[in-house]
């Protein structure tokens, strides 16, 4: 069910795809076939997920302003006369002053989130008791749902309109499952239930209470409803606690933006990981900026809680109904579980949230547009980014250039091979693209030792290191030419600037020793020279070693050859030395010592990247819709997104583009 284009079946062999599950099923087999075989409900499922995605991103823009504006707005309870704009000033101030703060990364006041959350949880708890004792503390029998039933007996069409805001009594708290990537599921489980909920309803019980005796003080109750003696107190806990909201929120909006981008469903980025030991926090500079500008125009245009309440229900309780409709697929085809299961859960779950979003569509005159707008706009970036990519893979199969024509021109490939590794950018994981025909057509000149490089993501969320590369052969081994999948889980970390060439030169060495250890086989078709691909990471009998010294080393093995690198440490500034060592061994076949030293006489000589600077253009013949989605829209964002020189990594001097116009 996979719409990422160059997926592998040696893909599946990765050790975190393997889960302990039962055999499948023949309702999950039947249930994949349907989507693999009906494209057009594939793209009905695509749409759904990135529906909840950009609903997610919106979530990004509207909590911080109503959790900001909301905690600083209590401020009135005790200062009558200040004027709403100041308000509004000071929530914009702590906004950008967040924003600001983002590129530090989370690892340096993360230790104060924890103490601020159980502190506000406290609070609220505290606050609910006292008010539970002082006005109504028979308020508990609310806990009967026989009193939810009567009210909406008794209330009909208003009770249902109410629930429209009765649903942000559970916004916020879903974010809690959010953190499953961090934290296990026992540990959340305990956590929610023994803490975070009973507090919540404590809270919630103690505004009813009282309201039950000031049912016209309907505006800031909370603040009003917190004792003289600790409103200072319980206000500065707030907004510490709508911060620390913010950030987790903004952080969560990185992460899945970084995920998206890694899965071709959104434009590359600039990610910058903020920290040494946990890989996971990132920090996008053009998505923060984004998402203050979007924060402040929402704070500033509505300038009230319950407007921007409005919106925010609405994309929360979407984000929920499509996560619903979501696991419902998982039980099935994951899960292997009967469908009346997934159906229940379905029903159950399902039809609770389209009664709360039944309520918050009337409120789209009322604020409710704005997570609309937000996630149409965001999901026809998604969209377009996703179709060109794909489409521009899709010329890229159809064009490869014939293995016939390249093997027909014997080991020189009939041109110059000067010394040197030429390191050829690809998406493609068979075949020889289409830019390496086309730049040997115009220049006949190449290097002698050729690597096709593939970084692609695949479908987990880490791809171990000792699995990452994947290294095959094109052609025989006079050719000195390779191919390099390199893969990526969509949660990895991107490290191509790490010892990129030394890391990819090792692992070749291990395939030239591997390679040699089998039977030989015929190259002369497609096949054959793309069969032959296998994992490989450094082995502790290889014959070659990288070794990195600050001096030269004394010991003397049969060839030595150094490289100044000083992207070995990322952390060390100091330029190192790299230098590869081919050892004496006597048990080495004399061809495959021979290979080695042209390996690392060409690493010796240098390393070129080649990538493809393509214009992408829709068919004369296309229809007007898909020549605005290509010509238009999908350029403009390739030519304002960050470029594959950059995402890779690549420096400036070493670098060889190859125009093309690719008609889709």
């Amino acid at each position: 069910m996979s719409l990422l284009p160059n997926q592998q079946a040696a893909d599946e062999q990765v050790s975190t795809y393997k889960v302990e599950r039962p055999c499948e099923t023949p309702l999950s087999s039947a249930v994949k076939a349907f989507f693999e075989k009906h494209h057009r409900f594939r793209f009905v499922l695509l749409v759904v997920v990135l529906l909840g995605t950009c609903m997610v991103i919106g979530d990004g823009v509207l909590t911080p302003a109503i959790s900001v504006l909301s905690a600083v707005s209590g401020v009135k309870v005790k200062i009558h006369n200040l004027h709403e704009n100041y308000v509004v000033a000071i929530a914009c101030a702590i906004l950008v002053g967040l924003f600001a703060l983002q590129h530090y990364g989370t690892h340096k006041v993360a230790f104060l989130f924890a103490p601020v959350v159980i502190a506000w949880l406290i609070c609220i708890s505290g606050v609910g008791i006292y008010n539970i004792i002082h006005w109504n503390p028979k308020v508990f029998r609310a806990l009967s749902p026989y009193y939810m039933y009567n009210f909406l007996r008794k209330t009909n069409v208003e009770g249902w309109v109410s629930l429209g805001g009765v649903v942000l009594c559970i916004t916020g708290a879903e974010a809690m499952f959010a953190d499953l990537g961090h934290f296990s599921q026992l540990s959340i489980k305990v956590t929610f239930t023994g803490l975070v909920y009973p507090c919540l309803i404590l809270a919630y019980m103690g505004e009813a209470a009282f309201l039950s005796k000031h049912k016209w003080d309907l505006q800031r109750n909370f603040y009003k409803a917190i004792p003289e003696a600790v409103f200072w107190p319980v206000f500065i806990v707030a907004t510490l606690a709508s911060i620390v909201g913010s950030q987790a929120v903004i952080s969560a909006t990185f992460s899945i933006i970084s995920q998206c981008s890694a899965l071709s469903c959104f434009p590359r980025v600039k990610i910058i990981h903020t920290s040494n030991q946990i890989f996971g926090q990132i920090y996008i500079p053009e998505v923060n900026w984004i998402l203050m500008c979007l924060c402040l125009a929402v704070t500033i245009g509505f300038r009230d809680t319950n407007l921007i309440g409005h919106a925010y229900g609405l994309a929360v309780v979407t984000v929920m109904f499509v996560t619903t409709c979501l696991m419902s697929l998982v039980i099935i085809i994951v899960w292997q579980k009967n469908i009346l299961v997934a159906l229940s859960f379905l029903v159950i779950f399902g039809s609770i949230e389209l009664l709360y979003i039944s309520t918050c569509l009337i409120k789209v005159p009322e604020g409710g547009w704005v997570p609309l707008v937000l996630s149409l706009i965001f999901m026809a970036i998604m969209y377009v980014w996703h179709y060109g990519t794909s489409k521009k893979y899709e010329f890229d199969s159809q064009n490869k250039v014939s293995m016939k024509r390249i093997l027909s021109l014997g080991p020189s490939l009939g041109m110059v091979r000067v010394p040197g590794i030429g390191l050829i950018y690809t998406d493609l994981v068979t075949g020889v693209p289409a830019i390496f025909g086309h730049f040997v057509t115009n220049l006949p000149a190449f290097h002698r030792v050729l690597v096709f490089v593939c970084i692609k993501s695949v479908q987990v969320p880490y791809v171990p290191s000792d699995e990452r590369y994947l290294i095959g052969r094109i052609g025989p081994k006079e050719y000195r030419m390779f191919r390099c999948i390199v893969r990526y889980g969509y949660k990895d970390v991107h490290q191509e600037n790490y010892d990129f060439e030394n890391q990819i030169v090792q692992n070749i060495s291990e395939f030239i020793q591997k390679d040699n250890e089998e039977d030989s086989l015929d190259y002369n078709t497609e096949m054959c020279s793309t069969a032959r691909m296998a994992v490989f990471s450094t082995s502790t009998d290889s014959v070659m070693k990288i070794v990195l010294s600050d001096q030269e080393n004394e010991r003397s093995p049969v060839h030595k050859f150094h490289v100044r690198s000083s992207e070995i440490d990322s952390f060390t500034p100091r330029k190192k030395e790299v230098r590869f060592e081919l050892l004496k061994s006597p048990d080495i076949d004399p061809r495959v010592r021979q290979e080695l030293i042209d390996l690392v006489e060409a690493r010796e000589a240098g390393v070129a990247y080649m990538l493809g600077h393509s214009h992408v253009k829709a068919k004369k013949s296309s229809s007007i819709l898909k020549k605005f989605a290509i010509d238009i829209a999908y350029n403009f964002l390739r030519k304002n997104c960050r470029g594959p020189d950059v995402a890779f990594n690549i420096p400036h001097i070493s670098l060889i583009e190859v125009g093309m116009i690719y008609y889709v």
